[in-house]
């Protein structure tokens, strides 16, 4: 009998794609979800004890699983029930850097999202979406709503958002 993987650990999430809401568990490293969802050498996830239902009718499940995989870049959105599940702080703010906690809203062709995004120094849009290898951005202290369907609504203290799905980002301090 092998023994389990003991820098590996299940964390529950609730994962967000286009079309479809999937709640479980992962198998997540000592770097965290951060650090598994921007691992370059890996294109899918697994996720443990998957219940799916699709985006447009949230609360009709429509099949569980013991272990589903995911297509990585197809993920819209990785929401966490703790802060800490993010990863270490060097992973999740790109190095150890004193951050400013700017409010933004964020929308995309399915979703808008408001939350706090940690960033060193001044933002900026262009380096907040193409900066870096990472495809994950962490944001806390999040609300998801689907824009078709504003009775569907997540909130969540952390989440890690695609930003190959992002059309626009804006600060909430700019907003009238």
């Amino acid at each position: 009998m092998t023994q389990p993987n003991l820098t590996h650990r299940l964390l529950p999430a609730d994962i967000l794609t286009l079309s479809c809401r999937v709640v479980g568990q992962m198998v997540v490293p000592n770097t965290g979800v951060i650090g598994m969802m921007n691992d370059v050498t890996s294109s899918f996830m697994e996720l443990t004890e998957a219940k799916l239902a699709r985006i447009h009718m949230p609360t009709k499940l429509i099949s569980e699983y013991t272990v589903m995989e995911l297509v990585k870049n197809n993920i819209f959105a990785v929401c966490l029930t703790r802060r800490e599940d993010v990863g270490p702080q060097a992973l999740a703010r790109g190095g150890y850097q004193n951050t400013v906690n700017y409010p933004i809203h964020i929308t995309s062709q399915v979703y808008e999202i408001e939350g706090t995004l940690e960033w060193a120094g001044r933002i900026n849009f262009a380096r907040v979406m193409v900066e870096g290898t990472r495809e994950f951005v962490p944001l806390y202290d999040v609300t998801i709503t689907a824009i078709l369907i504003p009775q569907f609504r997540v909130e969540t203290p952390a989440i890690l958002f695609n930003r190959k799905y992002v059309d626009s980002l804006a600060l909430l301090s700019e907003k009238k």
